[in-house]
């Protein structure tokens, strides 16, 4: 009867393991599959989501002006957005269509193309200044043995700046799919919010509902703290490539918010223009450009402390750490995730070293009760002296 009981239980066990077994391979065969269906949605997905919660405040204050119309604000908030992405999108394009027209019209007569021949500043430089004169001395004397001396990377450079420009538009698109996605979600934002905190609490408990404001709070800081920053940076180095009218001013000034985005100094693109303009400029007015456009390209040291982690009870070295790390190890999307895992695990770690140790509260109860019976037992055996 005993050997019979155990035979059933073991094939009741053998059964319930296989059935279990066969669903949670069902399951993961059905969740890669759907993985698969929605993985091309998830980065604009996952900016609109980032995009309606930076800008959220922003359409309650336009809500009020439209007489309580969520859906309308956040609409003119998205084809704002989408204005400020495509305007200078196609004035960006048009310059360097109507720039590579004219280089394809001087390489085709390169023997008629006069350039001035670099001054003494220019081999003044440190450590560049002697292969640059060479250079420069090479295209200005001898422009057609100049450009067929130098082929192969000027292919180089058109391929890389072609498929630069490439990946460019195409973020742009996302972008603008992404706002289209942000303007559902923040005309939706009463039922997504709660939709959010009901996920929040039952994925931590009753916690969720801050740890889901937490994510909030850092994403806005980030993007005041990133985006900002490289948004005023720019400007500054922008203004001065304008006051001065250095050629392609727009365009530098569009790669210089880019690196700042990327925690890449500005100065890897300013200061090739500071020794272009110490070429033809005359030195006061060249000086000032210099002072100008170095004290813009440092000017991130001074606003991140102002502007990272404002309004969160995270440290800035922490949102700031998570930025960067996030950023080289996902891309920009990265500045984001990467800012708010790092800010969950420190209010994971701050909130465990709050915690009252069980094992360090039992001890002291025991070593109290230990010397209570110890002096007990004493004051017992005095008494029995006496």
């Amino acid at each position: 009867m005993n050997k019979q009981d155990e035979q059933q239980k073991r094939s009741i066990f053998i059964n319930n393991m296989l059935e279990s077994s066969i669903r949670i391979g069902l399951l993961f065969v059905l969740v890669v599959w759907t993985y698969g269906i929605i993985k091309p949605f998830i980065i604009p997905v996952l900016w609109g989501a980032i995009i309606a919660v930076a800008l959220m405040p922003l359409t309650l204050k336009l809500e009020r002006w439209f007489n309580g119309k969520r859906g309308l604000s956040a609409t003119i908030l998205a084809l704002l957005g989408v204005a400020i992405l495509i305007v200078p999108l196609v004035l960006v394009m048009g310059s360097i269509y109507d720039g590579i027209v004219a280089a394809t019209d001087l390489l085709q007569d390169a023997e008629s193309i006069t350039l001035p021949g670099p001054t003494q500043r220019v081999a003044d430089i440190p450590l560049i200044g002697d292969k640059l004169y060479e250079v420069w001395a090479l295209f200005s004397n001898n422009m057609a043995q100049a450009i067929s001396k130098f082929m192969p990377e000027i292919k180089g450079a058109i391929s890389a700046f072609a498929g630069v420009l490439g990946s460019g538009v195409a973020t742009v698109v996302m972008f603008i799919i992404s706002l289209l996605i942000a303007a559902g979600f923040m005309a939706h934002s009463d039922s997504m919010a709660e939709g959010v905190k009901r996920v929040s609490i039952r994925v931590v408990g009753p916690n969720g509902e801050a740890w889901a404001s937490l994510i909030a709070a850092t994403i806005r800081s980030v993007l005041l703290g990133v985006v900002g920053v490289a948004f005023i940076q720019s400007i500054l180095v922008g203004a001065a490539m304008f006051v001065f009218r250095i050629p392609a001013a727009g365009l530098i000034t569009l790669i210089v918010f880019f690196l700042a985005i990327a925690q890449l100094p500005a100065l890897l693109i300013v200061l090739p223009v500071i020794v272009y303009v110490f070429s033809y400029m005359d030195t006061t007015p060249a000086t000032i450009f210099t002072v100008w456009v170095i004290l813009a390209g440092l000017s991130d040291n001074i606003l991140k402390p102002m502007l990272m982690g404002r309004g969160v009870d995270v440290p800035m070295p922490v949102i700031l750490i998570g930025a960067i790390g996030g950023m080289i190890a996902a891309g920009i999307i990265g500045l984001f995730v990467g800012a708010v895992v790092l800010a969950i695990w420190y209010e994971l770690f701050t909130t465990w070293m709050k915690m009252p140790q069980e094992g360090a509260s039992d001890t002291t109860g025991n070593t109290a009760s230990n010397r209570t019976s110890a002096g007990t037992a004493s004051g017992t055996g005095g008494a029995s002296e006496q």
